[in-house]
């Protein structure tokens, strides 16, 4: 490991992310809010720190390796989320604890949604439109967006661009250069946006919740101005368009980027990881809003209305709410979770395990229940018509029973803090997918569980949002070995 690259690259993303936590001070002015000077102190110390580790070492430009890449993308999303915390600490108006502080900007810029705070619609507007901040930057990767900026001052981004990208497609650039592939991204996600803000205004948002909202929308995160999330609103045409874009979300950038370069759809009917995405979202509105029906908990309209956004906003890792679901008959609430595993596909703001790695595990498995069959038989994997090599099929069971060792790792520790199965389940499921709520006694929101359970959560949304092999590979004895 190179130190000295790994302290200025960091110290200098790290003062990138400073100035975010400017654009709050006008929100304050605007709204008449005293919440200025807590916003510049955070500024000022996550400025200073950031010069205190860039400045040693500023005339330096060594090449940086794929080991470097992977320590500093683990070092910012952990230094980023505890500076991230210091407006929650130091605005008056809030003053939450160091742990609690924590745990919402971890929780905002991994984009899970998870929250501590109650009351939200009795606070300041500028601390509202800090946590919809925090996921918008966390959606698409702070890391992405510096990207775009560090060519300029001599700093190679491909290692960094391979251990940021979520899911199975880490050595995929949607262009020659590593730079117009992070301004390509960048410029897709801020069009989603820009068009979901404008629909959700045109819907009977006022600005702030639409600017808010879209925020949180687009990055698939989950946070929102209100209590009741968006059933505050009480409108079908804003759920249906939130529905819209979180599916939208959910899909690869690449598959947007492509569909728009050529002016075709043709690429998503195509698209095999999309097609799956898609039926699995089908399938589950059959499910949850035929059963909400029969149940008769709501009348026909009702039920499709409340089951297919939270169909959605769960599927995709979101974690927005119409009505409370964990009240539902005690099938349905456990089935949503539980597609929360699946998650959005690969290359988008989604968590979860990746529709694309669920596919291949499917395939893998109706491949070995022919051999049983016919064991002489040659059955290759294909995906869309090619072939998925074995050493991508090996990564992605290896992925996945990783992950089930690191979840359930995480749910003993929970129940080791006091928590009942249900709870630690739910809660842990929430964290590693990314996904935000959760059953039992964080069906609402976390801050009634103790300050060890939240600590285990933060680092569970670290490794969900690091896709588990980033992090846990920086904690292996063979990573340090020349």
């Amino acid at each position: 490991m190179r130190a000295s690259a790994v302290s200025r690259i960091l110290g200098l993303m790290l003062m990138i992310f400073s100035f975010t936590l400017l654009v709050p001070i006008p929100v304050a002015f605007l709204y008449g809010e005293a919440t200025q000077q807590g916003f510049f102190i955070s500024f000022a110390l996550a400025f200073s720190l950031g010069v205190i580790l860039w400045l040693p070492f500023s005339r330096e430009q060594p090449a940086l390796k794929t080991r470097d890449g992977f320590i500093v993308t683990v070092l910012f999303w952990l230094v980023l989320g505890l500076a991230g915390a210091l407006p929650f600490v130091l605005v008056d108006e809030i003053a939450m604890s160091f742990t609690d502080a924590a745990f919402e900007s971890i929780s905002g810029l991994t984009t899970t949604g998870a929250t501590v705070i109650t009351g939200l619609d009795q606070l300041p507007k500028s601390i509202l439109y800090y946590r919809q901040q925090l996921q918008w930057l966390g959606g698409i990767g702070i890391v992405v967006i510096a990207l775009a900026i560090m060519p300029m001052l001599g700093i190679g981004g491909m290692q960094l661009y391979r251990a940021e990208t979520p899911g199975p497609v880490k050595d995929n650039k949607l262009t020659p250069r590593i730079t117009e592939t992070a301004k390509v991204l960048f410029a897709i996600y801020v069009s989603l946006t820009v068009a979901c803000l404008a629909a959700y205004w045109a819907a009977g948002m006022s600005l702030f919740d639409a600017v808010s909202h879209s925020f949180s929308t687009v990055a698939i995160g989950g946070f929102s101005t209100h209590d009741a999330s968006i059933g505050y609103f009480d409108s079908p045409l804003i759920s249906s368009i939130c529905m819209v874009f979180m599916i939208l979300a959910g899909m690869n950038f690449a598959l947007h980027f492509v569909a728009w370069n050529r002016k075709t759809l043709v690429f998503y009917q195509r698209d095999a990881e999309a097609k799956f995405y898609i039926s699995m979202i089908a399938v589950g509105l059959v499910i949850v809003c035929g059963f909400l029906a029969f149940s008769g908990i709501y009348g026909p309209l009702e039920s499709i209305h409340h089951g297919a956004f939270q169909l959605v906003s769960i599927l995709t890792t979101t974690g927005f709410a119409t009505a409370p679901f964990a009240e539902w008959p005690a099938f349905l609430p456990f089935f949503l979770i539980f597609l929360s595993f699946f998650g959005a596909c690969a290359g988008s703001t989604g968590g979860g395990i990746k529709a694309g790695r669920m596919m291949i595990m499917a395939k893998q498995g109706m491949r070995e229940i022919y051999r049983l069959i016919h064991p002489n038989v040659v059955y290759p994997i294909k995906v869309r018509h090619r072939v998925v090599s074995e050493r991508v099929a090996d990564a992605v069971w290896a992925f996945f029973g990783v992950y089930l060792a690191v979840f359930y790792a995480l749910v003993l520790l929970l129940l080791a803090s006091g928590l009942d199965y249900v709870t630690a389940w739910s809660a842990t499921t929430a964290s590693l997918n990314n996904l935000g709520p959760g059953l039992g006694k964080v069906a609402e929101h976390y801050s009634d569980i103790s300050w060890f359970a939240k600590w285990v959560l933060s680092f569970g949304m670290l490794l969900g949002r690091l896709e588990i092999f980033t992090l846990v590979v920086v904690m292996t004895p063979m990573f340090w070995r020349r």
